[in-house]
């Protein structure tokens, strides 16, 4: 019986030493772990902070050539409003010579797309 008690007080003792041991790998590697993510950080925000610079770059080149595009569609569409008036006045002006030109036009048009 005393055999049995010293045998079970041994595994129990061998049982906590083991315990031991991983708690103590354990902590080494949270150790190790974190001196890697520590090492790591600055490299980390370097580049989170040079992407948000290009992200940034990016934005302000897109919002510069959105608005450019906006400022010459408006100067195209006055163009075409006045190139618009010019003819009307003109055909208002010489009616007949503008009848003369539509006509040419269309007979030179029509033997163009014929002749294919």
């Amino acid at each position: 019986m005393a055999q049995i008690e010293k045998t079970m007080t041994e595994a129990s003792e061998m049982s906590g030493a083991a315990a031991r041991t991983v708690d103590q790998a354990t902590s080494g590697a949270h150790r190790v772990i974190e001196k890697a993510s520590e090492a790591a950080r600055p490299a980390i925000d370097r580049v989170a902070a040079g992407a948000h610079q290009a992200v940034d770059k990016l934005a302000g080149a897109a919002t510069q050539a959105a608005e450019t595009l906006d400022v010459k569609g408006g100067q195209l569409m006055d163009a075409q409003w006045r190139f618009t008036e010019s003819c009307r006045a003109q055909v208002g002006n010489k009616p007949i010579t503008s009848l003369g030109i539509a006509v040419a036009g269309g007979f030179l048009l029509s033997w163009l797309l014929t002749r294919r």
